[in-house]
């Protein structure tokens, strides 16, 4: 509370003070210049903005130098404002004593506080992180420059709750928040950079990518994670009881997430399953596209994309198409009629698939003559292929077409079904009706 009367005491000090002097000509003087030097920056800065095509401008430029100049354009009515600003405090300080201009400064103190941050601030490219870090940063420095600092930190501090060893007050709560948040990005934003190297790292096999990516992270946020703790003067071993208590909700509540992570680590590891694999689980097929610390999505080309859980990769059977090499075996059966000849079908057949540009010539397609139908000669075309991650349909449709062209030049009939309908008792007419009269 001792805090919060300071803060009281202060402003209300200030206040008077200024309520005091509204009769004073350089108060007023000071009022007019403000209005003045804003609505001209404002105006001036808005003009620019319209004028100036940042985007055309920075073409070409690095992309922490178009980050700059965009934040720079946003604040150049605020820098018009501090200019002007202060050439009129200059001539004030020229015509009268400092405190007859302390208001004017103050205001100069405050808006270059706010465009040094808003520059800085302007570098990080997510939206919420920017505005919580300028938001953050120019309410520090606009207490400092009001002297209001130490008081509203004493305030917040007075306000606090005791768990055990451990004592949280408001100032630690709002510190550990904005620092915990800065660092979560920072460390986020440091294990997207190590994971696109380890992209362009041409040596190391896919899931060992993943496998080492997945691990920094989740090293880096530790690590950011306990720094702020420190920072904010929480003491890491009064927290043994909340670890303890996350242990046991880990072991009961949280068991799927758990072997769901543990399982996606063992993946990675032992290199089954890999970004980019052809895969059947179930009854569906698709790619590899992504493994995450929980699921593995998995793109099935027909606009969906199933997140299928790690533990299912190691607890259920798994077709993966592509472990060993990508070569995949591919079936089309058809009928013919019974008057075409089987051996050169056969031969027709093979020659049609080997026409298909994606269809490996070794080793070669293969016809099968499989059975007698009820009004056709079946048989079953194979053939393999090696690049199956460019897709399964695009293969199978033209095989058909060249199959359709092929059985058409040769004179090979695919028969429609023949149905023989028998009646076996003749049924009598119904006997019609004497006309009446």
């Amino acid at each position: 509370m001792d805090g919060f009367q300071d803060i009281i005491t202060h402003v209300s000090v200030a206040l008077k003070s200024l309520f005091a002097d509204l009769s004073s000509f350089w108060l007023i003087v000071q009022f007019i210049v403000l209005f003045v030097t804003i609505a001209t920056g404002a105006i001036s800065g808005a003009m620019l903005r319209k004028r100036v095509d940042i985007t055309s401008l920075s073409m070409g430029w690095p992309p922490m130098l178009k980050l700059l100049a965009r934040a720079f354009l946003d604040c150049v009515g605020t820098i018009i404002f501090i200019l002007l600003a202060l050439v009129a405090r200059q001539i004030m300080l020229s015509l009268t004593w400092p405190s007859q201009s302390y208001l004017v400064g103050v205001a100069i103190s405050l808006a270059t506080a706010w465009v040094i941050i808003a520059l800085l601030a302007g570098l990080i490219r997510n939206r919420f992180i920017h505005r919580v870090v300028a938001t953050a940063a120019w309410t520090f420095a606009a207490l400092d420059i009001l002297g209001l600092r130490s008081a509203v930190g004493t305030a917040l501090d007075s306000y606090a709750v005791v768990f055990g060893g451990l004592r949280l007050s408001a100032l630690v709560v709002i510190k550990g928040a904005i620092l915990l948040l800065i660092a979560m990005w920072v460390a986020n934003a440091v294990s997207d950079f190590v994971e696109r190297r380890l992209r362009s790292e041409t040596d190391l096999t896919p899931s060992v990518q993943v496998l080492i990516g997945k691990i920094s992270r989740f090293l880096f946020i530790a690590v950011a994670i306990i720094i702020v703790l420190s920072s904010v003067g929480i003491d890491l071993s009064a927290l043994a009881f909340f670890s303890g208590a996350i242990g046991v909700g880990i072991g009961f509540g949280l068991q799927k997430i758990v072997s769901n992570f543990i399982s996606g680590i063992i993946l990675l590891a032992d290199k089954s399953i890999k970004p980019g694999d052809v895969i059947t689980i179930g009854d569906q097929v698709g790619w590899v596209t992504n493994m995450g610390a929980r699921y593995t999505s998995v793109d099935t080309r027909d606009g969906r994309e199933i997140l299928v859980p790690n533990e299912d990769f190691v607890t259920q059977q798994v077709i993966n198409w592509s472990y060993s090499n990508y070569r995949m075996m591919l079936k089309a059966t058809f009928g013919v009629s019974y008057d075409s000849n089987p051996h050169h079908v056969r031969e027709v057949a093979v020659a049609a698939a080997q026409r298909v540009p994606r269809v490996l010539k070794d080793p070669e397609p293969v016809c099968y003559f499989e059975e007698f139908g009820d009004s056709s000669l079946n048989f079953s075309l194979r053939y393999w292929i090696a690049d199956p991650d460019n897709g399964i349909i695009t293969v199978r449709a033209p095989v058909m077409l060249a199959l359709w062209d092929a059985f058409k030049e040769a004179g090979i009939e695919i028969p429609y079904p023949v149905r023989d309908v028998r009646i076996t008792q003749q049924v009598a007419p119904p006997a019609k009706k004497a006309p009446k009269g």
